[in-house]
């Protein structure tokens, strides 16, 4: 019980900081809400904070210009196979499920570990509309955020540690709709229901983090690169990891998201399209991960040609 109130709390407090990360009025929020009659708020245009510098986030991910980078090999994993109790919220701009202490990721590419604080989805009520980020201009149904925070004392490299723009670690989840419950969401889309107005909380019995996920093996597979939080205050502290195989979600699934959650405690506007809109990636570069087994430079046809001409002048010396 006494865990299950300092979880209630720290939802609150976390739901408080994730909605308002700014003291200004009037207060942020996305445009589908500052396009409504009487709405006093700042669309993302008018985001306070950070939101206005050239290393934003999201962008779209152009993948023929994605550069391999050697280091970025697959993930460790800790605490994401665990069937716990957690806390879900509507803090008034998504659903967020609070992850604990225990929860926590190394390798990849970090030069430290990262501890998971919570997640979050945005979505649109159309399946070519709600991620944040798009790969080769290609927007999906939804995009889950898992966010961690850098553990301190756990890189050999001090200089590593002083890095002001690796504060926190995004895993970036695409998600598309298809024919086939995903048995790891549904705990999570039950919950709905009890939060459908924003600061309403609930806890979920059994939410396993592996089980919401594709498979470990095709985790492997993802693009990295710096950038920000997608809310306001919009700081550039975050290495960004979008995986490139997509989560798939059933159409009902993915429909409950926009239909039981408001944005309003009147339950006058549905949440949907909790959407930043793509920002320019500037001077930065997008880096890819190594598939395995991707031993080839050239392309496994030119490489069978090189070499059966080369056999072919070796024997006709």
């Amino acid at each position: 019980m006494q865990r299950l109130l300092v979880l209630l709390a720290l939802a609150e407090a976390v739901t408080l900081a994730y909605a308002d990360d700014s003291t200004e009025e009037p207060h942020w929020c996305y445009e589908i809400q500052a396009t409504e009659l009487n709405n006093n708020c700042k669309g993302p245009d008018h985001w306070p904070g950070d939101c206005q510098k050239t290393h934003q986030s999201p962008i779209n991910i152009v993948t023929t210009t994605a550069r391999l980078d050697k280091n970025l090999g697959p993930f460790s994993f800790f605490g994401y196979n665990k069937k716990e109790k957690r806390v879900v919220t509507n803090n008034g701009h998504s659903v967020m499920v609070l992850l604990g202490t225990e929860v926590y990721i190394a390798e990849g590419g970090l030069t430290s570990q990262y501890q998971a604080t919570q997640l979050h989805l945005h979505w649109s009520q159309e399946v070519d509309r709600g991620s944040e980020h798009t790969v080769d201009g290609k927007h999906f149904a939804m995009e889950m955020h898992i966010v961690h925070e850098k553990k301190t004392g756990t890189s050999s490299n001090k200089n590593v540690l002083q890095n002001p723009n690796d504060k926190i670690a995004v895993l970036a989840f695409l998600v598309e709709v298809g024919d086939k419950i995903n048995n790891g969401f549904q705990p999570l889309v039950n919950a709905l229901t009890s939060i459908s107005k924003p600061n309403m909380s609930t806890t979920v019995n059994e939410i396993n983090l592996m089980d919401m996920l594709p498979n470990e093996e095709k985790l492997r597979h993802y693009f990295r690169y710096s950038g920000s939080l997608t809310t306001p205050t919009c700081d550039e502290t975050v290495i960004w990891t979008v995986f490139k195989e997509p989560i798939k979600l059933h159409e009902h699934q993915f429909e409950a998201f926009s239909q039981k959650l408001f944005y309003d405690q009147e339950e006058t506007l549905t949440m949907k399209d909790n959407v930043r809109p793509v920002q320019q990636l500037g001077d930065r570069q997008v880096y890819k991960s190594r598939a395995p087994g991707q031993l080839l430079s050239l392309p496994l046809p030119t490489l069978l040609v090189s070499t059966f001409a080369y056999l072919m002048v070796s024997l006709l010396r």
